[in-house]
C-alpha cells in the first residue's frame, strides 16, 4: 500500500507521546521528520532528525518545510514558570503556526489538554463548546492555542485538530484517572483518525478512552470516525487499593484539572 504522505513532522519526539506516536506514524509517510528541543537519539532508516528551539522562528520555518502534515507535540507539558510557558506554548506555537502558513502545510494535530477547562466541577459533563476554565498558566497557554487554531482555520484555511488530552499513560494510575485516562493504542488510533479524516477544519476532540465513568462528550468531534477500545474500568480494582478515597471536595476529585486547580501560582516565592 502507498504512502498517505510525503513528509509528516512531529514535534516533542522525545517526549514520552512522541515516543509512541514514532511507531505508528511511519505507516502513513515515506519520511517522518522527528524533532525535539535537544538531540534524538537511535533515529530509524525512514527518520530525519531536526533540533529546534520552538521560540526560534527561523529554526520553525525551516522545519516545517517540505511537510505535509504536523503532528506537534512539543512544548511545555505541565506547569512552569511563566517565562517557560511563553516561549514554549505562546510564542513557540505561534512559529509553528506561522512555519506551516507560510510553507503551504495542510493540517496541524497537537497536543492541547484538559486543563484548558480544568475548573469545571466534576458533575458536569462538557462538549468542545464549552467555555474556557483553564486551571493554570499552563492551561492558559492551552487556550491561546486552540484560539489560534480556529484563526488559522478561519483566515488561512489550515485545517487543525486540537487534542485536549486527559491522562494518557500505558495504563490509570490513580482515581481520577478511571474517567480521564486514555491508553497508548487509542492515542494512536485518535492520531491515525486526524491524520485520514477528509475535512477537519477546526476540530477539538477530548483524548480519553471508553471509559465507563466520563466527564467529556465527544459528539461535536464525530466526523473524525474516533472510535476508542480501551476502558480504565479493568484497572479500577488495582487503583482502587493503591490510593485511598477522597473527599469530593479535594481539588483532585472537586474539578475536572484535578489536582492543577490546587495549585499555587508557579512563579510565586515558596514560603
Amino acid at each position: 500500500m502507498s504512502k498517505r504522505y510525503h513528509r509528516i513532522l512531529l514535534t516533542g519526539a522525545a517526549g514520552n507521546l512522541g515516543q509512541v506516536l514514532r511507531a505508528s506514524l511511519p505507516v502513513h509517510c515515506e519520511c517522518l521528520r522527528v524533532s525535539d528541543k535537544d538531540d534524538i537519539s537511535n533515529p530509524s532508516a525512514h527518520e530525519e532528525t531536526v533540533i529546534c528551539d520552538l521560540a526560534d522562528p527561523v529554526a520553525c520555518l525551516a522545519m516545517t518545510k517540505n511537510v505535509d502534515m504536523v503532528v506537534h507535540m512539543g512544548g511545555q507539558s505541565i506547569e512552569g514558570t511563566w517565562e517557560s510557558v511563553l516561549n514554549s506554548n505562546i510564542i513557540g506555537f505561534y512559529n509553528i503556526y506561522e512555519g506551516c502558513r507560510k510553507n503551504g502545510v495542510r493540517r496541524l494535530i497537537w497536543g492541547s489538554s484538559n486543563h484548558a477547562i480544568g475548573y469545571y466541577p466534576r458533575t458536569e459533563i462538557i462538549d468542545a463548546s464549552a467555555a474556557p476554565r483553564p486551571d493554570t498558566n499552563y492551561g492558559v497557554s492551552k487556550i491561546y492555542g486552540e484560539a489560534l487554531a480556529q484563526y488559522y482555520w478561519d483566515k488561512y484555511h489550515l485545517e487543525s485538530v486540537s487534542i485536549r488530552i486527559g491522562s494518557c499513560f500505558e495504563e490509570p494510575s490513580d482515581r481520577r484517572m478511571l474517567a480521564t485516562w486514555m491508553s497508548f493504542r487509542d492515542f494512536r488510533h485518535l492520531i491515525d483518525r486526524c491524520l485520514i479524516s477528509p475535512r477537519v477544519g477546526h476540530t477539538i476532540v477530548y483524548g480519553m478512552s471508553d471509559n465507563d465513568e466520563k466527564l467529556w462528550d465527544n459528539t461535536m468531534a464525530a466526523h473524525l470516525g474516533y472510535r476508542p477500545r480501551d476502558n480504565a474500568e479493568i484497572y479500577r480494582e488495582k487503583v482502587e487499593a493503591l490510593s485511598a478515597q477522597k473527599s469530593i471536595d479535594d481539588a483532585m476529585f472537586k474539578f475536572h484539572g484535578g489536582g492543577f486547580t490546587a495549585q499555587p501560582h508557579f512563579d510565586d516565592p515558596v514560603s
